[in-house]
């Protein structure tokens, strides 16, 4: 109730010198089955409702109207007016909107998918053919081949979506791959004006990339040959190439608006989706402030699977985004492909690197000379960054240039780099990017080196200038390796736990292919992704844990497809208890940002493994039910729950649950407040579902977290039959340990049962904190 105190006090002292020009969208969720017998319709309603709090000058303006997985609509309002609607019965709460920001073909392979297999998951789903993936994104461009229909049977009857057309968006752009296609705009345009239709369209037309190259992620179709500038040459495929899709675009030129994105999920949900795969993030606030989390409980509720990306803000502690529990929140990991694109250095060092480029190159066996962008003089902080109009022609002419990651784009750089003049760039990663490298298709010849690297090739830059002596190198490209170890590895840029909203539930859920990934793209927007590149490709190399995301959306199709029975909770059961934790060099998976042994915090149950999520012999369902009563021991109010869940909700069964951390959800998360106390514990209690063999019988083992006493209750799961439900309680007690006052301490362990066929794995995660 704090947060929602908090805002309406705000609203009250803005209130007062409040104007027509302090409007901002808000959501407003309404009690649905409150509806006056005088309205004709619930937007009748909304617009006569809106007009009382207006002013008699201001016209009444609907943005949207929410009525599968919300019930209310979105309005340009001022704080005043929003407190007035706020007062009105049957109005529950008025959500401030967010805006949102993307979070930016051997993946396939690297997952155990192969299109030969004929006992596998791909096998088992008929490629997920009947099943439906809605892409909330920037849109699509439909002519790519990873979208065409061939062999593809009829559309499913229980599909009720539409393709709309516009001019540039034709009655044909649709088919039996892609057989639905819509956009939202309205909140879009509320804060920004009307958009600028010569750099976007108005339609389903993808005029960015990143919805594309989402898409066909999940479920393109196989192409060969598929390679972008000659790189990752070979076949690409989605993970369920016989699955539908459907596109809603919401994300354009200044973001992702949450009252076009909850206008998303809400035709969704209409249209007849099984899956809604989301690589969009934003703050991390209360779910019932949250449009995504409120949007994606009304699909689970449903029955659809939602996934969405887990965001980039890594390696740093706490920065994961889209934690709610009935959301499957995806981190990013490499696979065992990488663009080796070498720096060669004057003194006859070689620094390793990465990169893509395929154009005029740098001339075979000439050294170039060598700059700092930011020892050049004037503003030394833009140009260390290369940022538009800070490097000085006369300085960087027909020299290598080494620039610093940040602020711009990272092709930006290249291009500015080369608008002045310079024939090369070195893209430097700072303390916090380490040693993760990201490559793009340059410009320019350009090669991407980590920290450690980069901080070597500017101390070489530093004693050349002593001694005199110019500093000079070339980028040694060589294309596209394959078969590399140590692999998977977290990606640098992959966000970490421990979940901000919700300590007890353990984010990010999994991690899946994210860095360097091959994929359809746009035929108008160059692969360098900005203006100036007019090269086109049919595919493109993107990263981002917006990238992993939709491996997992595909996967879920497929096992959705398997088994039509599976809830999402089930389904996303079955990818977290058969990840993987062990690279393949058969260690735990290390840090891409410092080569160190990862944690449960960077990548939650591990990397999602097909095969094995196929037959998971337990899952741990959840019903709604058991999501009311989580919220309920989250300290929401009946007000709060309602705002998510479209119900009066019952906190009276709650206190059985006992506590948040008692979810049914497949991993464990125990966090303690020492305040001067020795020992401290709790419990969990599980229920596990059997979806493998009838009179199989499971016994656990135990590998409880440094310092801490795990014990489960019984020891031995004994099932008769498929379908069968048991229970078991794990206790957990953990001394304290000497921590400075604000710090934590975390240490995690496992508890696996086993048939002797199936290994059924949860991590769990002890947090000891020193309050202040």
């Amino acid at each position: 109730m704090g947060f929602f105190l908090f805002f309406f006090l705000s609203l009250l002292s803005l209130a007062s010198s409040a104007s027509r020009v302090d409007q901002k969208t808000f959501i407003v969720r309404v009690q649905n089955e409150a509806k006056p017998s005088v309205f004709t319709t619930h937007k009748h309603w909304y617009e006569s409702s809106l007009s009382s709090v207006l002013s008699p000058s201001t016209p009444t303006q609907l943005l949207h109207v929410y009525d599968s997985v919300f019930h209310g609509f979105s309005a340009k309002l001022s704080p005043t007016e929003a407190l007035k609607l706020q007062t009105l019965p049957h109005f529950i709460a008025v959500i401030p909107e967010q805006v949102r920001h993307l979070q930016t073909t051997r993946s396939p392979l690297f997952l155990g998918l192969k299109t030969t297999d004929s006992a596998g998951l791909l096998k088992e789903s008929d490629f997920g053919s009947d099943l439906v993936i809605g892409v909330i994104d920037t849109g699509i461009w439909p002519e790519r081949q990873s979208f065409n229909d061939r062999n593809l049977g009829p559309i499913n009857s229980k599909w009720k979506g539409q393709c709309v057309t516009t001019n540039d968006f034709g009655s044909n752009s649709c088919n039996k791959k892609l057989i639905g296609a819509r956009y939202f705009c309205s909140g879009y345009e509320a804060s920004n004006g009307k958009m600028n239709e010569t750099s976007e369209f108005r339609s389903p037309r993808d005029s960015d990339g990143h919805g594309t190259h989402t898409a066909s992620i999940a479920a393109g179709r196989y192409v060969f040959p598929a390679s972008t500038l000659g790189y990752a040459k070979g076949v690409a495929a989605g993970m369920a190439p016989k699955a539908r899709l459907a596109a809603y675009k919401v994300c354009w030129d200044a973001g992702c608006y949450d009252s076009d994105i909850l206008a998303a999920f809400d035709s969704a949900v209409a249209d007849g989706v099984d899956v809604i795969s989301l690589s969009v993030g934003g703050a991390v606030v209360p779910y019932y402030l949250d449009a995504i989390a409120i949007g994606a409980y009304g699909a689970a509720e449903k029955g659809i699977f939602v996934s969405a990306s887990a965001g980039n803000g890594g390696p740093g502690g706490l920065t994961v985004t889209n934690v709610a529990p009935w959301v499957a929140t995806v981190g990013a990991g490499t696979i065992d492909r990488d663009f080796p694109a070498d720096v060669k250095l004057g003194n006859g060092k070689v620094v390793t690197g990465a990169g893509v480029y395929n154009g005029r190159g740098l001339s075979p066996g000439r050294m170039y000379p060598l700059v700092y962008a930011g020892s050049g003089g004037g503003d030394g902080y833009s140009s260390s960054l290369c940022l538009e109009g800070s490097l000085d022609p006369d300085f960087v002419k027909g020299k290598i240039v080494l620039c610093d990651r940040g602020i711009n784009s990272r092709a930006a750089k290249g291009e500015v780099v080369k608008k002045a003049g310079g024939v090369g760039m070195i893209l430097a990663n700072g303390v916090f990017d380490g040693e993760g490298l990201v490559v793009d298709c340059h410009v320019l010849p350009a090669t991407a080196v980590g920290a450690s690297n980069a901080d070597e090739i500017r101390q070489y830059i530093d004693s050349a200038s002593k001694s005199k002596s110019s500093a000079t190198a070339t980028i040694l490209f060589k294309g596209t390796r394959l078969g590399v170890r140590p692999a998977p590895v977290v990606a640098s840029f992959s966000a970490r736990g421990p979940n901000p909203e919700t300590p007890e539930i353990l984010k990010p859920d999994v991690i899946a292919p994210g860095l360097n990934i091959l994929a359809a793209w746009p035929d108008k927007v160059g692969p360098a992704g900005i203006p100036s590149d007019n090269r086109r490709t049919e595919f493109n190399i993107l990263s981002g844990t917006s990238m992993a995301c939709p491996h997992v959306s595909g996967l879920a199709a497929l096992l959705k497809a398997a088994h039509p029975d599976w809830s999402p909770a089930a389904i996303k059961s079955a990818l977290m208890t058969t990840a993987y934790i062990v690279d393949n060099r058969g260690e735990t998976m290390v840090d891409e940002s410092n080569g160190n042994t990862s944690t449960v915090l960077d990548f939650g149950s591990g990397h999602v493994h097909p095969t094995k999520a196929m037959n998971p012999g337990l899952v741990y369902d959840i019903t709604p039910m058991d999501y009311v009563d989580f919220l309920c021991n989250s300290n929401y109010t009946i007000n709060n729950i309602q705002v998510i869940t479209r119900r009066n909700a019952d906190c009276s069964g709650a206190k059985r649950a006992g506590h948040v951390g008692n979810l049914n959800y497949p991993s464990f998360s125990a966090v303690f407040q020492q305040y001067g106390k020795h020992t401290m514990s709790t419990h969990f209690i599980r229920q596990v579902t059997n979806v493998g063999d009838p009179n199989s019988v499971y016994k656990v083992t135990v590998r409880p977290p440094s310092g801490t006493l795990v014990t489960v209750e019984p020891k031995q799961l004994v099932f008769r039959r498929v379908g069968q439900k048991l229970n078991f309680l794990v206790r957990v007690e953990a001394t304290a340990v000497k921590l400075a006052p604000g710090s934590t301490n975390m240490k995690s362990g496992s508890i696996v049962w086993s048939d002797g066929k199936h290994n059924v794995t949860s991590p769990i995660v002890v947090t000891m904190q020193q309050p202040l």
